[in-house]
């Protein structure tokens, strides 16, 4: 017992004296030492196993939401046949009948009660029977009403059935109160007439079919029609023939199963399946909490293990941090008596300052410029010679958009280690790097330098940023310029890959990058030209704007064959942008 109370109630809690001064408050706290080794080596442990719990979580809730999908899923396409079966039997049964019987046996009332008592004794629920000639009269009828010589022409069902040779209509009341649903088919006669024959039958079967499937105690099974009206009872729900409140599911010629949030009922499991040549779907609905009982119960198990293993986690950690940083201080305590004096190199320039240093020094000048400009542009339009000259004006124009560039870069400068906000629109790639190539027309010109340009017509017009496109194609054509010799190439070329996004590559013939600095070219103020003028700033300015429109840059080079830079793009940095925002949590 006094060990373990000694090694939880170490020396360098309670004794030793620290030395004075911030140079031994910051050596020697021992309790900040030992609550950052708590701490860093109890993350070290626990995150992994939150990680791994976690995922196991996950893993395991989806496994169980697809299994109970699944499950619903089943059920539904079991039911459906059962329904497609149970109506498929009636209409085979009157497919039977004017097959086996003539047109003159069927219209006779004693041979058409003799078939409706078999049809009764064979499946129930048929209550009359009747036949229609091509004029839509009912020549013939057997059954509980007065419909003999009742004409149907008119009727939406009639001209269904000739034009596709059988009609199942909906549930309805009809003249006899009670719920039930008509089937008819159409015979062709050989003189080329047709005739159809037409019963009713109860649905009483087709709902204690739906009522005794096995689906818990919040549970529904039942029937509607395409505009979403019951057709059978259905366990909390509204009665037959009134609308549901879930929304009419779209056309599958398959079954489907999903979720969906009911406002009174809470989340829901819905499976639904379209009968085939019925105005009826299927549509079963089960209690999503209750189909995962079994998965709360193995959800609570997974947080007792957590519990627990964070728990031997924390005094595993506790004892070790304690031990360790407690040697720690006995060594110390030895030592400190011939510490005297500790040096500390000075730290470095801060690179924040130095950029906004050299950003102050050239707006200064830039402003000047602009400003200079500006008047010059005011004078020349008071005075009618010079305002009709356009390459005048375009002149003094360029002026002010090379000031205003320089101003973007300078502003690039400054916001290196900080978010900017983005300007997206419109852009032609081919149209920027063109315009970018323009501006070092007269040095390719002059060096004898050969630059093609081959972009894939399938391309669009995409949204990004402009203006740090222009500024990622400078930085890289004017790299590329500096490392090639008179007379070298400069290929600019770019491809759709995928549907969201395209590949620029632009590659030299140049002298080339070591294989040892291809790690560090991307590094702020790394650079095998400071000899001539190189800020080592231009490719990790370049690496960072490309990232900020949702970009990749990789690069590949041989020395003295040449130097390739690939650009991976979005053709939407915008939505990339909004999600990677939706994503960060917000501090």
């Amino acid at each position: 017992m006094n060990k373990l109370l000694k090694l939880f109630s170490p020396n360098f809690l309670w004794g030793g004296k620290q030395g004075k001064g911030p140079l031994y408050r910051h050596m020697f706290n021992y309790s900040r030492l030992w609550r950052s080794a708590v701490m860093l080596t109890a993350l070290s442990a626990i995150l992994p196993l939150l990680a791994i719990t976690w995922f196991d979580y996950n893993v395991t809730q989806k496994a169980v939401e697809s299994e109970t999908l699944s499950r619903t899923s089943r059920t539904v396409s079991n039911t459906k046949r059962t329904i497609s079966s149970f109506l498929a039997e009636r209409k085979s049964a009157l497919d039977f009948i004017v097959h086996d019987n003539l047109y003159e046996e069927l219209i006779d009332p004693v041979r058409l009660s003799v078939i409706l008592e078999s049809l009764r004794k064979s499946f129930g629920g048929i209550s009359d029977i009747g036949v229609i000639d091509a004029s839509g009269q009912q020549i013939a009828y057997i059954g509980p009403y007065l419909l003999e010589g009742k004409n149907y022409s008119g009727q939406d069902w009639f001209k269904e059935v000739v034009e596709r040779g059988i009609y199942i209509s909906d549930v309805f009341l009809g003249f006899r109160n009670e719920p039930h649903l008509v089937i008819a088919i159409s015979y062709e006669l050989p003189a080329g007439s047709f005739y159809i024959l037409r019963t009713s039958i109860d649905t009483d079967r087709l709902n204690e079919q739906l009522l005794n499937l096995e689906l818990g105690a919040q549970g529904n099974a039942f029937i509607i029609n395409s505009k979403g009206v019951l057709q059978t009872p259905a366990r909390h729900h509204k009665k037959v023939f009134e609308k549901i409140v879930i929304p009419v599911p779209e056309y599958s010629s398959k079954t489907e199963a999903f979720q969906y949030n009911d406002p009174d009922e809470g989340s829901q499991i819905l499976g639904y399946a379209y009968i085939p040549d019925t105005p009826f779907i299927l549509m079963i609905v089960k209690n999503k909490n209750e189909m995962m009982k079994s998965w709360h119960k193995t959800r609570f198990e997974i947080l007792i293990f957590l519990s627990i293993g964070i728990l031997i986690v924390m005094v595993g950690v506790i004892g070790f941090a304690t031990f360790f940083v407690n040697n720690i201080y006995i060594a110390d305590q030895r030592r400190i008596k011939i510490l005297h004096q500790v040096e500390y190199s000075n730290k470095l320039s801060s690179i924040g300052r130095l950029a906004a240093g050299v950003a102050h020094e050239i707006n200064n000048p830039l402003a000047i410029i602009n400003e200079k400009s500006g008047l010059i542009k005011d004078i020349f339009q008071f005075t009618d010679i010079y305002a009709k000259d356009e390459k005048l004006i375009g002149l003094v124009d360029a002026i002010h958009n090379s000031v205003a560039r320089c101003g973007t870069i300078t502003k690039q400068l400054l916001s290196f280690a900080r978010h900017m906000d983005f300007s997206f629109q419109p852009v032609d790639l081919k149209k920027v790097i063109r315009e970018v190539i323009g501006f070092l027309g007269k040095e390719a010109e002059y060096r004898n330098i050969k630059t093609s340009i081959n972009i894939s017509q399938d391309i669009p017009e995409f949204k990004s940023d402009r203006g740090k496109l222009q500024q990622v194609f400078l930085n890289l054509f004017n790299n590329a310029f500096a490392a090639l010799s008179d007379g070298g190439n400069l290929d600019i070329s770019a491809i759709r890959i995928r549907n969201d996004r395209i590949r620029i590559t632009v590659a030299d013939t140049g002298c080339g990058i070591p294989e040892k600095d291809l790690k560090k070219i991307f590094e702020p103020f790394f650079s095998t030209r400071t000899t001539v003028g190189g800020t080592g700033l231009g490719l990790s300015i370049t690496y960072s704007l490309i990232q900020e429109i949702g970009g990749t840059l990789e690069v590949t080079s041989t020395v003295d064959v040449g130097t390739r830079f690939i650009i991976t793009l979005p053709l939407n940095a915008k939505m990339i942008k909004e999600k990677n925002n939706a994503l960060t949590p917000r501090g």
